[in-house]
């Protein structure tokens, strides 16, 4: 035998899988088969796929830039601008309204109401619910005009115009509206709800419709005393008269009101900050509303039965120069200023400058009693006509001379006789111009009243040695010299007041939301004359009412003693500049010897009838004083008369 190892014997193994196209798949061990080559002319071309990386990188980077955004922005957000976005999300949360002060009352001097207040509601509405995305119809603005409309008195245009309102959580439709006007609205409001929530097609279109409490000004007494109260404007504020003079005290101070809302609703469990608004104080005049009343229906009557361009009477308190009325015709209403004239929507008794003829005549023979150039015995003899200057002046009438007392210049009222008594005040004109001058500016011409009246005039008084040759003659009779009514009456009073001058007051006092109340400044007092000057003065219009020769004996009343005086003078016509039609008036105060009330009355242009002062204001002055007397209860003095004289023989 061969050395040599026999020949192994192979053992066959399971068949290897043969691949399609008849290739075996290689076995563990084998040599990997050879990739074929690429297709020449005579097989298919094979593609290969581009690597994924680049594509990668890409995407990679495009998500890191958007992720970088992202980060920035919120940083942004939370970080650099956060208080103001929280700012913005805040305003769009919560609102805020004035919480209105109530406005304080006005009163006469017995606490009656001229002016009060109740409550009201304004109107108002959120534009943002008005929106088509709010309510998913397009004319929202529009639905709701047409209910509100005629509720609120407007037009559906001007309301829906304020729905839609730009950039803005808050839109006042109305102003001051009655709890009943709110409740109409209110009640809508509910019917549109209740049956938007059973009938989806239903929009609630009033939702956005609110109401903020308010107050309404309310005159309770009509026109009465509406030249001195004024009236309230839409913005609330004092539009006139003492609600414009005293509305920083009448006002009070609004506060504020800041709460979260959702739906148009307060949320009640989220807070709210509030500063509580401060009511106004009440305001006591020193007017009685009686007199008030006697005062302004007279004079109401007689313009109207004169047909008179306008009218004005003045009651006053000789000791205290409290005004107890002041009485304008034609007046307005306040709680209807669309039926107002705008021309009668003032206070003409303060407000009209007009020359007061005769009335004046007292203040020259107070110059000259004070100044001891005559007494009231002295005789003046009267020419029917009297030259002075570049003029010839005469009486009212026609007459042969007249043999006058100086008592009884005043009571005949003789413009000749009242320039010849004046010509003694110095030694020449010019003199006696200038201590005339002096005079009439201590009775207060020319100067405001002192009450600080919004509109109110102080007159027309130039200096003396301004006048001209014309009025050095005409003022000591009431022409070329302009005075408010106020002032007029002022006059009066302060020879009543034993020659002592008391700046007329209107208020009392002041009463605060804490009940206290605040007496009004004392007036300021100026000696004018000599209390035996004021005595004799009174005495002289005694005659003007008391004797048969007087002119003013339409103002005489049973069982007491009247002083007063007749006013008849040219009229300048505001509208032309020129002199047309009279200004009739009377003036005087009662009792004669013991003055407790002065009453004034002035009449502008009477067409119809008499334009003497005597026969159209005697009997007003007469009805008034009467009425003023008995209400505070002044007694008779019982006293005789002095009866000076009037006349003498030559």
């Amino acid at each position: 035998m061969s050395d040599r190892e026999p020949p192994r014997r192979r053992v066959p193994g399971p068949a290897r899988p043969v691949r399609p196209g008849g290739q075996r798949r290689p076995g563990p061990g084998a040599r990997p088969a050879r990739r074929p080559s690429p297709s020449g002319p005579s097989g298919p071309r094979v593609i290969r796929l581009g690597s994924p990386r680049p594509r990668l990188r890409m995407v990679s980077l495009g998500l890191t830039l958007v992720m970088v955004a992202f980060v920035v922005r919120l940083l942004q957000v939370q970080a650099v601008d956060a208080s103001t976005y929280a700012a913005k999300a805040e305003q769009n949360r919560y609102v805020g309204r004035t919480l209105a002060a109530e406005r304080g009352g006005i009163t006469d001097r017995n606490g009656v109401e001229l002016a009060t207040s109740v409550d009201a509601y304004d109107i108002t509405a959120d534009p943002t619910m008005f929106t088509t995305e709010a309510t998913k119809v397009s004319d929202a603005p529009e639905q709701a005009a047409a209910l509100l409309a005629p509720i609120l008195g407007q037009s559906m245009d001007a309301v829906a115009a304020k729905l839609k309102a730009k950039n803005t959580r808050y839109t006042l439709l109305a102003h001051r509206q009655t709890p009943q006007v709110w409740k109409q609205i209110k009640d809508l409001k509910t019917t549109l709800g209740a049956k938007a929530e059973t009938d989806k097609s239903t929009v609630n279109v009033l939702a956005g419709v609110l109401a903020v409490p308010a107050s309404k000004r309310v005159y309770p007494n009509g026109d009465l005393a509406a030249g001195i109260l004024g009236w309230v404007n839409a913005d609330g504020k004092g539009g006139g008269g003492i609600e414009q003079q005293l509305n920083k005290e009448l006002a009070g101070k609004d506060g504020k009101i800041r709460y979260a809302q959702s739906g148009g609703r307060q949320v009640p469990t989220v807070g709210s900050t509030e500063t509580p608004a401060v009511a106004g104080s009440d305001v006591e005049l020193t007017i009685d509303r009686d007199i008030q009343w006697a005062a302004q229906n007279a004079i109401t009557e007689q313009v109207k039965k004169s047909k008179a361009d306008r009218g004005y009477v003045i009651v006053q308190d000789t000791r205290t120069g409290q005004i107890l009325a002041m009485a304008n015709s034609p007046g307005f209403d306040p709680n209807d200023l669309s039926q107002a004239n705008s021309a009668a929507m003032g206070n003409a008794a303060l407000q009209d400058a007009y020359e007061p003829g005769s009335t004046a005549k007292l203040m020259s023979m107070a110059a000259v009693l004070q100044e001891n150039v005559a007494t009231p015995d002295t005789h003046v003899v009267v020419p029917n006509r009297l030259h002075r200057g570049d003029r010839l002046f005469q009486d009212d009438i026609d007459h042969s001379t007249w043999y006058l007392t100086l008592n009884g210049v005043l009571a005949k009222s003789s413009n000749i006789g009242t320039i010849l008594a004046t010509g003694q005040l110095g030694k020449t004109q010019k003199e006696a111009n200038r201590v005339l001058y002096s005079y009439l500016r201590k009775f207060g011409i020319g100067s405001h009243t002192g009450l600080g009246f919004p509109g109110e005039t102080a007159g027309i008084l130039a200096p003396p040695d301004t006048w001209s040759t014309s009025q050095q003659y005409t003022i000591p009779f009431g022409q070329g010299v302009s005075i408010n009514a106020v002032q007029a009456a002022s006059v009066y009073s302060t020879i009543a007041n034993g020659g002592v001058r008391i700046e007329p007051t209107l208020v009392r006092g002041t009463r605060g939301p804490d009940g206290r109340f605040t007496p009004a400044a004392q007036p300021k007092k100026t000696r004018v004359v000599s209390e035996k000057t004021a005595k004799t003065l009174a005495q002289m219009l005694e005659s003007v009412v008391d004797d048969e020769q007087g002119t003013g004996i339409k103002a005489r009343i049973p069982g007491y003693r009247v002083a007063g005086k007749t006013g008849t003078a040219n009229r300048v016509d505001p509208a032309t500049g020129k002199y047309h039609g009279y200004t009739s008036s009377f003036a005087g105060f009662a009792p004669a010897d013991n003055p407790r009330v002065t009453v004034y009355c002035a009449l502008q242009n009477a067409t119809r009838g008499s334009y003497f002062g005597g026969t159209t204001c005697g009997p007003i002055y007469k009805q008034v004083m009467e009425f003023a007397l008995k209400t505070l209860q002044v007694p008779p003095t019982g006293a005789k008369a002095a009866n000076l004289p009037v006349s003498f023989k030559p």
